[in-house]
């Protein structure tokens, strides 16, 4: 009885630290959703980038509906949160998580998240600086001299965000790859041997995460499929690793 009524006692000790650590991450984020409304002008500037410099010059940016403004910059503000107090959020997972983990699993895990944030701002960074100049000079092509292109802010942001998180998402591809055959589940050989099956795949998983449109598809597949190459020969070099330790 005194050994059950002490794993009652740590689980309830473990829950409170859970619900105190979810608090503050909370707390802290929407008080970072409140100051970031600030500065929500300024990076819808930054992200209208890429289309200002497709458009004619001069062009404005047209609002339909009187709250659109403002929801817009609220999008922003929410999402721009997650990312600012994002290092908060992280300690306090990692503090109620890391005393159950062993020196060597902490390492893995943290090896795998830090992989994980590279990759995510190296596929919005390839999507804004690359593909969005590509995909808005291809649709503002269509243009003619009565036919003239007054983008509204909600429907750019709205696209700009999906294809941010459709990039972010697919450059996960190599951390998946790797953590597949670490468990044990796929060996890299067997990877190797689905090629054409993953270039198939990676064409679908483009055509539900992009606009429909093949330019936008193009661009996220062939970096999809390049980044499950690089992934596959990590995993090849790592199981050799393995092999030649044992």
């Amino acid at each position: 009885m005194p050994t059950q009524n002490n794993t009652d006692t740590s689980i309830l000790s473990h829950l409170r630290e859970l619900r105190q650590r979810v608090t503050i991450a909370v707390i802290t984020y929407v008080l970072g959703v409140f100051v970031l409304m600030y500065f929500s002008s300024a990076v819808f500037d930054f992200m209208a980038t890429p289309l200002r410099s497709a458009l004619p010059p001069d062009t404005p940016l047209i609002f339909l509906n009187a709250p659109d403004v403002f929801f817009t910059y609220l999008k922003i503000a929410l999402v721009l949160s997650l990312f600012v107090t994002a290092p908060i959020t992280f300690y306090q997972a990692w503090a109620f998580i890391a005393p159950g983990l062993y020196a060597e699993e902490k390492t893995v895990f943290l090896s795998f998240f830090l992989s994980s944030i590279l990759l995510l701002f190296m596929g919005g960074t390839f999507a804004f600086y690359v593909v969005f100049p590509i995909i808005f000079k291809f649709f503002l092509s269509f243009s003619t001299d009565t036919i003239q292109a007054m983008p509204a802010i909600k429907e750019y942001l709205s696209l700009v965000l999906k294809l941010l998180f459709a990039f972010g998402i697919s450059f996960q591809v190599p951390i998946i790859v790797v953590i597949l055959t670490r468990l044990g589940i796929v060996e890299a050989k067997d990877l190797a041997d689905k090629r054409r099956y993953v270039i198939v795949w990676a064409f679908i998983f483009s055509a539900i995460l992009t606009p429909p449109d093949i330019v936008s598809q193009i661009l996220l597949a062939i970096p999809m499929y390049a980044l499950f190459e690089i992934g596959v020969f990590i995993a090849y070099r790592l199981e050799k690793k393995e092999s030649v330790e044992t």
